[in-house]
């Protein structure tokens, strides 16, 4: 079973940034930052950190809520509570936080082009505004809301930043968030398309997280993650 554990890594303010990591058994491919979801850092995100690994990714895990000392938010935590945590995210924090996860992957040998950026939800969300501000070899957004109206008043929203897009971009999206209009999505497939990288969006009929029941379309945008990445990361 693949190892996973959680170290510091020093930022420039003096701060320490927490970091989950997974690393291959076999030979490293490349290495993924993968941003976690609005809750935190969650069983689930340590399984797809595993997952990765388990591909051949280095993959590691920002701990984005670190300067208000959380990881993960209690299960009993309302969506207010969730709310008020994503609001304290800015795009200078988490870039401060990406930025540090691709050193962290550049000390250990991968190249500016074998790195992806990678995540679920708000993670998706951060995702593309990662993309859009640094330069590396690819990305993935997986249901990342925030299109017309940005998730935090930190950060902007993703139609905004999508032709800024500086690598390969795959959005997966799924009709049975009704948070996410279809109408949303097109207007950010439009967006992208302005880039000048290569873009493709994917809509499912059903839910495309590992945990809901509908395992079919799921397994298929897993998939779709990992030949992106294969496409793209050489």
């Amino acid at each position: 079973m693949t190892e996973i554990r959680t170290e510091t890594f020093p930022l420039t303010d003096g701060s320490e940034l927490r970091l989950t990591v997974a690393e291959p058994e076999t030979a490293v491919r490349g290495g993924l930052v993968v941003l976690h979801e609005a809750r935190g850092v969650t069983d689930a995100v340590r399984g797809l950190v595993s997952s990765l690994a388990q591909e051949g990714w280095l993959a590691v895990v920002p701990h984005l809520y670190h300067r208000d000392g959380a990881d993960e938010l209690d299960a009993a935590d309302g969506d207010d509570r969730v709310r008020d945590q994503v609001n304290r995210l800015s795009g200078e924090s988490v870039l401060a936080d990406t930025d540090a996860s691709f050193v962290w992957l550049a000390e250990r040998g991968v190249r500016d082009d074998q790195m992806g950026v990678v995540g679920y939800g708000l993670g998706g969300s951060v995702a593309m505004v990662v993309a859009a501000s640094r330069s590396l070899g690819a990305a993935v957004t997986i249901g990342g809301g925030g299109i017309l109206s940005p998730v935090s008043e930190g950060l902007p929203s993703l139609v905004d930043v999508a032709g800024e897009l500086t690598c390969p971009w795959l959005g997966i999206y799924t009709e049975a968030d009704p948070s996410i209009p279809h109408e949303d999505v097109e207007k950010l497939r439009e967006a992208a398309a302005a880039a000048g990288v290569a873009t493709d969006v994917v809509r499912y009929p059903a839910p495309v997280d590992p945990a809901e029941d509908d395992a079919k379309a799921a397994a298929d945008a897993w998939q779709r993650t990992l030949n992106w990445f294969d496409s793209h990361l050489r």
